[in-house]
């Protein structure tokens, strides 16, 4: 007979603080009425996909030139030009960077060495981009740039390469200073320069640490001597990227990783991103007001990718880009190398095809900030155009349409400048995702939806726009935002089947390839119980969530200019990953979770999330094999709660595991240079207690074989 799985909170007596003095080190509060529910093995969903738990990386700024890249130098190709004072950012209208909390003042540039008259931009002989410095020889005085802020940690190496024209006569020394004294400096001495660029390398060892190291670049002799690009790295890297952080990255296994953008995909040319990385041109880029060197293009990309052992899932610019380059990078990609842009690939030392598989068709095309937003009919003939040129070159790609369902749509504040509606009507004109699926469903493999969740506004359908909460959400409504999100968008879903019959037809899946929760420390625990919940809301509807990619990759780390540790949101991710099943089980009880508190409409589903076990949230799944049944118990309350597990269709192994994220505090955080708060707990388990107690705001996953 299956057991029933009773949740509670109970008053200490002495055998609840035996079980409590085992696990828990705290009392609980009252008692509240016995849950019954019961977890049915047999009962089964659709496979979760490993893609769920997909990552995202844009170049917003510098998160991926910085963040997952090795390179410690910046503006190394010399966008702007060589001032003793930093350089004013060129004006930016439009788009993300027009918002001035976008606008970047570079805060590290390039500095003249021996006045200011010693070093112009030359555009008639640049190596790469608009222009490149010209020096003037002295023969005495050193002239030349330096550039500091650069952090060396003692005994590492560090390689990189400068690329120099110069005069016969001209004698040119690159240093990297590391102190105030004379020996605190190595130097590698180049003469050989002539009228032609030429690449030279370079190598140093540091002798302490320190974030203020300067790289200087001068010479001495007679004549003048171009500067055309430099690059200094650790010697640790790996195929230029940041071996800590592809470390960390990698135990995650999380499936998708999405690339370029977002915002930054619709003002991007990709063939500046391939090639000689030293050649390949600097631009500004517009979107978010920052310099783009081009050093992690799309072959860096498929590197990282192959390193990190996940499926690459490319956005391609449907902003300003068109249907042809969109046709090219496929065949870049995934063409042989007998093709003209697979012949190009393997000019560029990759002669195999990537094959890719997962393509976005552009990034939020219905926002009026994305470069080269239009209206939804022009991008529906758009979205066509672009799947039938790409499909031309491979037509096993799986494509992914940029889609905004009214949740989206009345949270970006869109519909109402469509056709005036605050929250759109179904299949309106102002229904993005609606329409794409009546007009584009034969080229949409996947839709893409993003959210990014608030448990601090909330729409106020009267007033028709998103206003405070007041008074605060509880800890446990702060938790279930994300969730809330997810849920919103199942709604949506169902109404698009009853609605569309071709949808009913060919049901194609959400892509959630946007998300995150804007509240708390990056690095803190807060978040945890609401990426859980999220999770457990997407388990539940498997058949419809099949790729996620959180925004960013690098918030899954705690990390500064040269270490990268995972942080509590990383560690979460891992724990699921690596713990949780893959087939879903049903999970049923009599304790429904209450009703939303805000009326339904947009953003506001008219069901809360959550499984009927309130106040927890519990999701199960089996193994790939079936042979282990895991079991998340969510507590997003600030109480300890207690839950009796009920098995249904099978028996469970008489010694199990249980993986916990617990902390003492929900301020709980993980940084680099600091003891971690959080951890994953494991526990060795005997037989499946009749009661189990979860932790005030703690994740657990229970897992057993089954007999």
């Amino acid at each position: 007979m299956p057991l029933k799985i009773v949740a509670k909170t109970l008053t200490p007596g002495p055998a609840v603080c035996l079980l409590l003095l085992l696990s828990l080190p705290f009392a609980l509060s009252s008692q509240t009425r016995i849950v019954n529910a019961t977890i049915d093995t047999s009962k089964t969903g659709a496979p979760i996909s490993k893609n769920i738990y997909g990552q995202f990386l844009e170049h917003g700024g510098d998160i991926v030139n910085t963040g997952v890249w090795s390179e410690m130098l910046v503006d190394r190709k010399f966008f702007y030009p060589v001032a003793s004072t930093a350089p004013t950012p060129p004006p930016v209208t439009g788009g993300a960077g027009g918002n001035p909390r976008f606008r970047r003042v570079p805060t590290r540039w390039w500095s003249p060495i021996g006045g200011g008259d010693v070093v112009t931009m030359d555009s008639m002989d640049a190596y790469t981009g608009d222009h490149s410095p010209l020096v003037k020889l002295d023969a005495k005085d050193p002239h030349g740039v330096s550039q500091s802020g650069i952090a060396v940690r003692k005994g590492m190496a560090y390689t990189g390469r400068i690329v120099l024209a110069g005069s016969p006569g001209a004698v040119v020394k690159v240093t990297i200073i590391w102190g105030k004294e004379p020996a605190d400096r190595q130097t590698v001495t180049i003469d050989r320069l002539g009228a032609a660029y030429r690449k030279f390398p370079l190598r140093y060892t540091a002798r302490t640490d320190t974030d203020e190291a300067t790289l200087e670049i001068t010479g001495t002799g007679s004549g003048s001597f171009h500067v055309g690009a430099v690059s200094l790295m650790p010697a640790d890297n790996i195929e230029g990227f940041r071996p800590e952080v592809v470390a960390a990255l990698k135990q995650l296994r999380f499936g998708v990783l999405r690339f370029p953008g977002g915002n930054f995909v619709s003002a991007y040319e990709w063939r500046n991103g391939v090639g000689d990385i030293d050649k390949r041109p600097p631009i500004f880029d517009p979107v978010w007001h920052a310099v783009q060197p081009n050093d992690v293009g799309t072959d860096e990309f498929l590197t990282l990718c192959r390193l990190l052992g996940v499926d690459p899932y490319i956005t391609v610019n449907a902003g300003f880009g068109d249907a042809w380059s969109a046709r090219e990078l496929v065949e870049y990609t995934n063409g042989a190398a007998t093709t003209p842009l697979g012949r190009w690939r393997a000019a560029n030392g990759h002669p195999a095809p990537y094959h890719v598989q997962w393509w976005g068709v552009g990034n939020e095309p219905w926002g009026d900030y994305q470069m080269g937003s239009m209206s939804l009919p022009q991008f529906e003939l758009k979205h066509n155009l672009f799947a039938k040129e790409m499909k031309k070159i491979d037509p096993s790609i799986k494509l992914i349409a940029g889609g905004a369902m009214p949740d989206v749509m009345e949270g970006a504040d869109q519909a109402r400048r469509i056709n005036g509606q605050y929250v759109p009507d179904y299949l309106s004109s102002a229904d993005w995702t609606g329409q794409m699926l009546l007009n584009c469903l034969d080229n949409i493999d996947m839709v893409s939806e993003h959210y990014y969740a608030s448990g601090t506004q909330h729409t106020d359908m009267k007033l028709q726009k998103k206003v405070p909460i007041e008074p605060p959400l509880s800890l446990l409504e702060w938790e279930r935002a994300p969730a809330v999100q997810v849920r919103a968008k199942y709604e949506h879903y169902q109404e698009y089947l009853k609605r569309i019959p071709a949808f009913r037809a060919k049901p194609v899946p959400i892509a959630i390839d946007e998300w995150a929760y804007f509240g708390g420390n990056r690095d803190g625990y807060k978040v945890v119980p609401a990426y859980a919940w999220a999770f457990h809301e997407m388990f539940r509807h498997s058949d419809i969530f099949q790729m996620g990619a959180f925004t960013f990759a690098t918030a899954m780390m705690s990390q500064n200019r040269t270490e990268a540790i995972l942080n509590p949101t990383g560690m979460l991710f891992k724990m699921y990953r690596d713990h949780f099943g893959t087939i879903p089980v049903e999970v049923t009880g009599d304790s429904p979770q209450p009703k939303p508190t805000f009326p339904a409409g947009g953003d506001q589903p008219a069901v809360n999330p959550g499984s009927n076990t309130y106040p927890l949230d519990v999701s199960a799944a089996l193994s790939d094999d079936r042979k282990t049944l895991s079991v998340a118990v969510l507590n997003p309350s600030d109480s300890a709660q207690s839950i009796r597990i009920a098995i249904g269709g099978t028996r469970l192994a008489s010694e199990g595991k249980v993986w916990r994220m617990a902390p003492d505090s929900i301020d709980a955080a993980v940084q680099v240079d600091k003891k971690p708060e959080v951890q994953v707990e494991e526990e060795t388990l005997g037989a499946l207690p009749t009661t189990i107690t979860v932790r005030p705001f703690s994740v657990n996953i229970y897992s057993y074989w089954m007999q």
